[in-house]
Order: structure tokens, then C-alpha cells, then sequence
């Protein structure tokens, strides 16, 4: 069993192989559903959802495209107080199915949506209800997830184990942002705007089963094993969760604030829309930088979990905060200048500081919060700190442009919410190597209070 692999060194076992995998081809799939709109929304929806407005201000239609993409972030926290009563209730597994099927309906049907020219005023509504879907889908998904890897984990590899569900997201990306370059590169630019833009939605539809096929060959975790057989699993876990570790649930969303900003900022969203727009590169070489630079992110995602089994979560975080603020106005600096090969090099180094900051993350929330309310816990924290990252980032980002006309100032707000979530980690107690099992947890318990006493 993985749990009884407290610290060794052991090779990864088949069982945790298989674990690995599910947790990383579901998270991937998933988050390319995910990315493909945030994508479609720098380029396509502005002109095709939100039209009317375009045609007398373009800025505004833009901004509302880029609100969009926010708006399901505001309905992630719904998603994870359900999929956390679920799985806190009924197991991580079933709340890994329910969301990948639901994320997976919501973007198929946005790729047969009509646009405005056919629907009219319907066509956005619709747009927006199934964006919504999309974010009940993903406040549900990363919990579920990450509980799934850490869980199955040796205590020494947690970090490790936990930043596979992290990878799925640069992974989806990549996907995401591959799929939709090659169509506008093999269409002509008619074909693309007209239908082509469609072709990465409706691809879900097929990769939907094949993470549904690879998640339900993996078994529970055996900490929700065990909790069912100790009868320990709350009964009403949001209530106990906001009675008990409400502070811990605040400093968990702060943590996650300012590399969310960060990530929704630079690899997808609003640098492409800026380049291309202000700068006339091509939407091509900058959905492949996209790729790249999501390609480069999964290695630094993976290095980071790995040091953060040696070094600590918060030394991790550290040092991935500070390379944001060093490097967040630069890079900003280097894009303003439309040449090609200095934006490649400014997003590509800022893969470092997003992959030292999300890498741990499975890991050290899974770690702070107590096995009964984990997964409301950990979904919940990651919901909310999505809202206050990464929600309306390229929003702001587009206001803050607008108003002052110079790009840097985009760099200044990463850099303010850097030292947010900096200060928020300085909070956190170093939780590497804290129990996760029910058992494990009475036993530190009675040790402290034995330590306490004496």
C-alpha cells in the first residue's frame, strides 16, 4: 500500500503509475476544454459573441471578451462546495468522473454554438451559460485531483506525486494552444475565423472519453479508504471546514492569488491578444510561443514539486515570488517592443517563477488542511484564490493599458500581487511531511499534547 511508504526511496510502483496517469490525462484534458476558451477569447469571440459593441468600440468588446473568460471564475467556488461535499462524502474518484463529463458537454456545445450574425442577443447568453459550466466543472476538477496524486503518495515524494495534476495544466494548454495554431495555419484566414476556430471544441468531445476510460481504472485513495472505515469523514465538511480552518483557507487563496495572475496574464489571454493587436504579429507565431512557453512550464512545475521534498513548500514559493518581482516589468518592457524574439525570451524565463510557485501547491494544501474537510479545503482554497488572481487579470490588464497607455503597468500589478501571496506563504507553518491519514493525524495529536504537558 502507498501509504505505508512513509519516506523511502522505492521505485514508483505500477498502482502508482497508473495513479499518475489518470491524474494527468484527466487534469489535461480538462484544462484544455478549459484553455481553448480563454484562447478563442483573445481572438474570435470579441467579433463573433460581442460584435455589435465592437463595431463602435472595439476596446469595450475586447474588454467584455476578456470579462468572459472571468466570469466562470466567479462560479468556481460553487464547484468546489459541491465536488467537496461529494468527494468529502463519497470518495475523490467520483468527483474526478462528474467533473471531467460536465466540462466536456459544456465545450462541445460551445463549439456547435451559432454566433451573433444567427442568434443574436441569445448567442452570447448561451456563450456565457456554458462558460459557466466550464467553471463549476474546474472549481471541482483540481481537488479532486490533487488529493488523488498526494494521497497515493509516499510521504518523501509528495510534492513530486502532487505536481502531475499541475502539469495537466500547462499540458492543456499546450494542447489547447497547439490545436488552435495549427488551424489558423493550415486554414486560410476565412476558413479560420468562419469555422475553424470550432475544430479544438469539438476535439474535446473525443478526448473526453479517453480520460473518462484512464480515470476509471484508478482506485480510491486509501486515506478516503480509511476514513470511511474509522468512520471519521464529516458530516456537514463545509461547515466544520469554515468553523475550524476558515484562516487556513484565506492564507491557502492568497498563496495561489499571485501565480494565477500571473499564469492567466502571460501564457494564454492577454499578452496574445496585445501582441497581435498592438504590435501585428501574427496570431500564429503567437499561439506556437503560447505552446512553448506552456511546454517549458511543465518542466518547471515538475522541478519545483521535486525541490519542494527537499527544500520545503514555503522555501519553494520563496524564491519563485521574488523571481516575479524581479522579472514581471522587464518582461512587460521587452513585449512592448513587437520584436519577436525578445517577447519569446520574456514569457519563456517567466516560466520559471510560475513553475516555482504552482509546483508545490497539490502537495501543501493537501498537507494543511485535516483529512475529514480536505478536498472542501483544498477546493475551495484554489477556487478563491483563482477569483482574486486570475479571474479578471487579462481584464485589468486591458483597463490598466487603456488608461495609462503604457504596458509596464501591467507588470506592476504582477508584481503587487507577488507580494501578496509572498506575505501569505510567510504565514503558513512549513506543512512538508504532515500526516494525511486519520490514524496519522490522532497520533500527532496525542504527541503534541503529550510534548505540551510535559
Amino acid at each position: 500500500m502507498t501509504s505505508q511508504r512513509k519516506t523511502t526511496k522505492l521505485p514508483i510502483s505500477k498502482e502508482e503509475k497508473r495513479v499518475l496517469g489518470a491524474t494527468l490525462v484527466g487534469t489535461t484534458v480538462e484544462w484544455y476544454d478549459f484553455f481553448i476558451y480563454a484562447n478563442a477569447a483573445a481572438i474570435i469571440f470579441a467579433s463573433q459573441y460581442f460584435g455589435p459593441v465592437g463595431e463602435e468600440n472595439p476596446q469595450l468588446a475586447q474588454l467584455i471578451s476578456y470579462a468572459s473568460v472571468g466570469i466562470s471564475f466567479l462560479f468556481r467556488p460553487l464547484g468546489a462546495v459541491i465536488a467537496g461535499w461529494i468527494g468529502d462524502r463519497y470518495g475523490r474518484r467520483m468527483v474526478l468522473m462528474l467533473t471531467l463529463g460536465l466540462m466536456g458537454l459544456a465545450t462541445t456545445l460551445i463549439g456547435v454554438l451559432p454566433t451573433y450574425a444567427t442568434l443574436g442577443v441569445w448567442a452570447p447568453i448561451l456563450l456565457l451559460l456554458l462558460r459557466i459550466l466550464q467553471g463549476l466543472s474546474a472549481g471541482g476538477e483540481w481537488g479532486g485531483a490533487a488529493l488523488m496524486a498526494v494521497e497515493h503518495a509516499p510521504t518523501s515524494r509528495r510534492g513530486l506525486f502532487g505536481a502531475y495534476p499541475q502539469i495537466g495544466v500547462p499540458l492543456g494548454m499546450l494542447l489547447a494552444s497547439a490545436i488552435l495554431g495549427i488551424c489558423s495555419l493550415i486554414l486560410s484566414t476565412e476558413q479560420f475565423y468562419s469555422w475553424g476556430w470550432r475544430v479544438p471544441f469539438l476535439v474535446s468531445f473525443v478526448l473526453i472519453f479517453v480520460g473518462y476510460y484512464i480515470r476509471m481504472r484508478v482506485a480510491e485513495t486509501p486515506v478516503f479508504k480509511e476514513l470511511q472505515e474509522s468512520a471519521a469523514q464529516a458530516k456537514t465538511p463545509l461547515r466544520q471546514l469554515f468553523q475550524e480552518d476558515w484562516k487556513t483557507v484565506l492564507k491557502a487563496a492568497l498563496s495561489f492569488a499571485g501565480n494565477n495572475a500571473a499564469g492567466y496574464m502571460v501564457t494564454g489571454g492577454f499578452v496574445l491578444g496585445y501582441v497581435t493587436s498592438t504590435h501585428g504579429v501574427s496570431e500564429t507565431n503567437m499561439l506556437m510561443l503560447v505552446s512553448v512557453a506552456a511546454a517549458a512550464w511543465v518542466f518547471t512545475t515538475l522541478f519545483a514539486g521535486s525541490i519542494s521534498d527537499r527544500i520545503g513548500r514555503r522555501p519553494t514559493y520563496f524564491v519563485g515570488f521574488g523571481f516575479q518581482i524581479l522579472w514581471s516589468l522587464p518582461m512587460f518592457l521587452m513585449i512592448d517592443t513587437g520584436n519577436m524574439v525578445l517577447i519569446a525570451i520574456a514569457v519563456l524565463i517567466f516560466t520559471i517563477p510560475i513553475g516555482l510557485t504552482y509546483g508545490p501547491q497539490s502537495a501543501m494544501y493537501s498537507e494543511m488542511f485535516p483529512s475529514r474537510t480536505r478536498l472542501s479545503g483544498v477546493s475551495i482554497s484554489y477556487a478563491m484564490g483563482a477569483v482574486l488572481g486570475g479571474a479578471f487579470a487579462p481584464t485589468i490588464a486591458q483597463y490598466l493599458v487603456g488608461a495609462t497607455g503604457w504596458v509596464g503597468t501591467v507588470g506592476i500589478y504582477l508584481i503587487f500581487m507577488a507580494i501578496v501571496s509572498g506575505i501569505a506563504v510567510l504565514t503558513i507553518r512549513e506543512p512538508r511531511g504532515a500526516p494525511l491519514t486519520p490514524q496519522a493525524e490522532e497520533q500527532a495529536r496525542i504527541s503534541a499534547q503529550s510534548d505540551t504537558a510535559k
